[in-house]
């Protein structure tokens, strides 16, 4: 099993928390190791305790982990709220003069000035961080030339004097620490042989995507976890030619989509779980004009307002019934960065093909969390069923064997016809005929009859004494507890749900026949891809892990539940 090295900053909100997490994230990354970062912290304005937890290996991790190894306090709180999450001899990490911190048998209490040495060095006890990010880098014994080079690139906008400050400061923290505690630590991480390693988000890695995709427009109204998503687009409008528009509420997001998308731009909207309750008639109605649309749906913790900037999966049964009436949508379920990237390239493919809206499931836990992959491969656009100018008898909703219909754009000579959100007939006129509604209904909802979706995945043998279920996010917890488990001699296997609509019977039958136990994990309270699973395919999951108070699995969790249900 991986060796894996736990570092964690905790402080009050406006200390800089998640931008030393993500600097020290990259100094790994680019040291060729693997980095998830995952970051928590409370719905407020101004103030509240923040953390940032980055795991680091030599090998692919997918999830936080515990222990923690390294703690870096910029309060009090930070050691009280942590304190039982430490690793024995881990560091403690804080500034003597802002933090009194008792004594703790069996750690290594590691007192850093931040604030004195920011000030001597740069001027600013604001670059306290940076102190303590050297100072982390010196206790690990990792290259501070890396953590340098991160904080140049981080402030190359803003001057050689900010970037000097910054990096000066830093390095006064990692001299500091190796001077005065020289060689006393236990946790260490070194520069892997292999090359650096691209470091993102999963909104980042969703904006890549749709990016590479071909994306032109994209319109959304700020809503955690989507916020990110939006500010990343944005980033990026100039740079690829991109019409990005922050509208004034997720109704108007998601027509504007719509509007886009008809008109032929690969077009997508973004937002969680209250604003896709506003963007539902949108839905239907891109359902009933056969409208490509993407729509990528960040998961948080409801209802109402619910836990703003905490993650959970609750949704799935609302997603997969969202708007009134009958038409078919495509629900993919990526369950890490690299997924999210070529999930959303594969969503704008199916929704031009099937010219249907495709739906991508994730949540706060995927979306905020930073996370490593080798590298990105190129990406294949596939283009839908088109017309050319002046088609004799065009029709825009014309009866077809697979209910695809061939697309016409405005603006196009010599094709004319109606689009509108009333049932129509071939041409787009509206139509109250019961022949032509029910075969109208039946063209639409063929699509995806023979729809080639990867739906699902087994990792691990074929057959094993017990299954894990799961999808989204859970993927990376789920497979750190497989190998935890089988390096303990309990052999598992886990069925990763990646695409829940259209539902892929036959497949999920096929692994989870048989009476050997079957444990699903899921961060909501009712078991929602339970409910599915049995709702298509007659097999009841008996054994459910469910975790709703807003945080992730941890693989320890899994292990333990898997154990237990092993035995059983």
């Amino acid at each position: 099993m991986a060796s894996i090295v736990q570092w964690k900053i905790g402080g009050e909100a406006g200390f800089g928390i998640m931008t030393a997490g993500a600097i020290f994230s990259k100094a790994c990354s680019r040291g060729g190791l693997h980095v998830f970062g995952y970051s928590e912290y409370p719905s407020l304005i101004r103030g509240g305790h923040n953390s940032f937890q980055a795991a680091v290996s030599e090998e692919k991790v997918g999830c936080q982990v515990t222990p923690v190894n390294v703690l870096v306090a910029l309060n009090r709180e930070t050691v009280d709220l942590h304190k039982g999450e430490l690793s024995r001899e881990a560091a403690v990490i804080f500034d003597p003069d802002k933090t009194s911190v008792d004594k703790m048998p069996g750690f290594k209490l590691v007192p850093v000035p931040f604030a004195r040495i920011a000030t001597e060095t740069a001027g600013l006890e604001l670059m306290s961080n940076n102190v303590a990010l050297g100072a982390s880098v010196a206790v690990l014994d990792y290259d501070i030339g890396l953590l340098l080079d991160v904080i140049r690139d981080q402030f190359k906008g803003k001057g050689e004097d900010v970037i000097r400050k910054n990096t000066e400061s830093a390095n006064a923290g990692y001299e500091y620490v190796k001077k005065n505690f020289p060689g006393k630590f236990k946790y260490k991480i070194q520069r892997a042989k292999s090359p650096a390693k691209i470091l993102m988000t999963g909104n980042e890695a969703i904006g890549a995507g749709a990016i590479a995709a071909g994306c032109k427009f994209y319109s959304g109204y700020p809503m955690t976890p989507t916020s990110g998503l939006l500010h990343f687009m944005a980033s990026q409008e100039r740079k690829y030619g991109l019409i990005v528009k922050h509208a004034e509420d997720e109704i108007s997001a998601i027509n504007m989509a719509i509007g886009a998308a008809h008109t032929g731009a690969r077009s997508m909207t973004a937002t969680s779980g209250g604003g896709f309750c506003l963007m539902v008639e949108g839905l239907g109605l891109a359902g009933m004009t056969e409208t490509p649309l993407v729509i990528a749906m960040g998961q948080r913790a409801g209802p109402s307002t619910g836990l703003p900037t905490w993650t959970e999966q609750s949704d799935l049964k609302f997603v997969l019934n969202a708007s009134h009436g009958e038409f078919p949508r495509i629900v993919l379920a990526p369950g890490d960065v690299e997924e999210l990237f070529y999930s959303t390239v594969k969503a704008f493919n199916l929704a031009e093909k099937y010219q249907t809206p495709v739906i991508i499931m994730y949540d706060k836990h995927i979306a905020e969390s930073h996370c490593t992959v080798d590298s990105i491969e190129s990406v294949e656009i596939e283009e839908g069923l088109k017309v050319g100018e002046n088609t004799p008898g065009y029709k825009r909703y014309q009866f077809t064997k697979t209910g695809v219909s061939p697309r016409a754009f405005p603006g196009q000579k010599g094709n004319f016809f109606i689009a509108n959100s009333d049932e129509h007939d071939e041409k787009g006129h509206s139509t109250e005929s019961a022949e032509l509604r029910k075969a109208m209904v039946e063209k639409r909802m063929r699509k995806l009859e023979h729809a080639e979706i990867d739906s699902c995945r087994l990792h691990g043998p074929k057959k094993a004494p017990i299954t894990l279920i799961g999808w989204g996010s859970t993927k990376g917890a789920i497979k750190q507890a497989m190998e935890r488990l089988a390096s303990k001699g309990v052999k598992a296997n886990f069925l990763q749900m990646t695409c829940i609509s259209p539902f892929p019977e036959k497949m999920v039958s096929a692994i989870l026949k048989g009476k050997r136990p079957k444990l699903i994990v899921e961060n909501n309270y009712s078991g929602q891809l339970a409910f599915v699973i049995c709702e298509h395919t007659g097999i009841q999951v008996s054994h459910k892990l469910l975790k709703f108070d807003g945080r992730p699995f941890y693989p320890e969790e899994i292990e333990l539940e898997a154990k237990k249900v092993a035995r059983k």
